[in-house]
């Protein structure tokens, strides 16, 4: 058995950035404390940074997508996710116009799947319809 390791990170529940040092044990997370080190939260945590670990090993997570089949949701493949996915997209689309479709970007992301983000809903979809949580 090893011995609990701290990893820093940063946390991904705001927009904020706060420093993280998460102690792995076992390959499971075992606590998690603000990084004295970090300039945006020098230490500090919300109860979402500090607590909210738990479901990272869950049982209940999900390991597979899920679509909708005569109104219950059963496992699919990757594949067929996304063709569900695209078809709908498509149909909403052709039916409303591209504004009736909106994405949501997240300042936690790379600006590299930020700009994906944007460019999927500008090129493809047609729409300025774009939002994410480093507004608020």
């Amino acid at each position: 058995m090893e011995t609990a390791k701290p990893v820093k990170t940063v946390c991904g529940y705001c927009g904020t950035g706060c420093g993280l040092l998460v102690e792995v044990k076992d390959n499971q997370i075992t606590k998690i404390r603000g990084d004295k080190d970090a300039p945006v939260n020098k230490g500090q945590t919300c109860v979402k940074g500090a607590f909210a670990y738990k479901y990272v090993h869950s049982k209940d997570r999900l390991t597979s997508p899920l679509i909708r089949r005569a109104g219950q949701l059963v496992e699919s493949t990757w594949e067929e996710a996304l063709t569900v996915i695209a078809k709908k997209l498509t149909k909403i689309k052709f039916d409303w116009g591209p504004d009736a479709i909106s994405m949501f970007a997240c300042a936690r992301s790379t600006n590299e799947s930020n700009y994906i983000t944007q460019k999927f809903m500008r090129a493809v979809i047609g729409s300025n319809n774009i939002d994410g949580c480093n507004r608020t």
